[in-house]
């Protein structure tokens, strides 16, 4: 007779430190690089993003707690209302098991947009794209997991809105995200968000890892508000040399022609192409050095340069990181 089951509630401890200095080539005043959110500082040594969390597993139900702090977490909680350190907080959520493959999580948790999150070590490359940095990073909700096989995951979420958790003016988002393995090398997705003020969002992806050397995904977005249009997409192609050297580079565009999502304060839409060039080095195990050149080339001037009140039409930038994963 086979060993019952063990039902026993397992806790797991981790956290992360991500620490980067980079330089801006245009230099914008106050040190703060304008629409990425990785690196936001230039100039100086700074944190990316630290967190520590603790995780509970059990059958039935499970829960995750991440605090963090960083200047990602500055730029992406701006406009975040300063309430109870919510700013502090990356993921609280608790779920329970509603049947064999569906469950069901509430609370603060990642956003299920995009290729890219908000971990730059489970990124193909360190900064974030155009399209992923202006989508949530974060949401707050409830939603509903599905994975009948190990293909296909499904997933349904209810919503505060897009990237906000304790200023609740709108009615209640939804969004959708469906992953499917076509095969053992290829992954499709697509996601989307429906919410106030008439915004319906959607993400294409498809990833292909032909060995273990290549990594290749691209992406593409489109957005649709009051009969206006954002869209972007990307190109990545990864190349593990050894274990512990990989090259990286990425082509992107992105075009907010009526600033939906980007507002620059400018007259000129928001639309630029990029480019960049990493090279990441994991020494030893837990321990990755990224570095990465990445230019961006607008279609007008919307670029802040050091003297406050001019701009250029291009923005160029330099960063190391080293980060470590406990």
């Amino acid at each position: 007779m086979p060993p019952p089951p063990d039902t026993t509630p397992k806790i797991t401890f981790g956290a992360f430190v991500d620490g980067y200095y980079a330089w801006d080539f245009d230099r914008p005043a106050g040190f703060d690089r304008a629409f990425t959110t990785q690196p936001l500082r230039y100039a100086e040594f700074n944190i990316n993003l630290a967190y520590a969390a603790v995780q509970l597993n059990a059958p039935q139900y499970r829960g995750r707690l991440s605090l963090q702090l960083g200047t990602s977490v500055e730029a992406l909680y701006a406009g975040q209302p300063k309430v109870g350190g919510i700013q502090y907080i990356q993921e609280a959520t608790v779920g329970y098991r509603l049947g064999p493959q569906l469950w069901i999580d509430g609370g603060i948790f990642a956003s299920y947009i995009g290729l890219e999150g908000w971990i730059s070590r489970d990124n193909l490359t360190y900064s974030r794209s155009l399209i992923a940095d202006n989508t949530p990073y974060y949401l707050g909700g409830v939603k509903l997991t599905w994975t009948p096989n190990d293909r296909l995951t499904a997933l349904v979420a209810i919503l505060n809105g897009w990237q906000i958790i304790s200023n609740f003016r709108e009615l209640p988002a939804l969004g959708l995200r469906v992953d499917y393995a076509l095969s053992s090398a290829v992954t499709v997705s697509y996601d989307n968000f429906l919410g106030d003020p008439g915004r319906f969002y959607n993400d294409f992806v498809v990833q292909y890892n032909p060995n273990a050397r290549w990594q290749l995904a691209a992406s593409f977005d489109l957005g649709l508000e009051s009969g206006r249009t954002v869209y972007g997409g990307l190109v990545i192609a990864k190349y593990h040399a050894t274990d512990a050297l990989a090259v990286v580079g990425r082509f992107e565009r992105y075009a907010d022609p009526h600033q939906i999502i980007v507002q620059t304060g400018l007259p000129g839409s928001f639309t630029a192409n990029g480019g960049s060039f990493g090279v990441d080095v994991t020494p030893v195990h837990r321990l990755m050095w990224r570095s990465e050149v990445r230019g961006l080339f607008g279609d007008h001037a919307i670029f802040p340069l050091h003297h406050l009140g001019h701009y250029s039409r291009n923005d160029g930038f330099v960063v190391t990181s080293l980060a470590l994963t406990i």
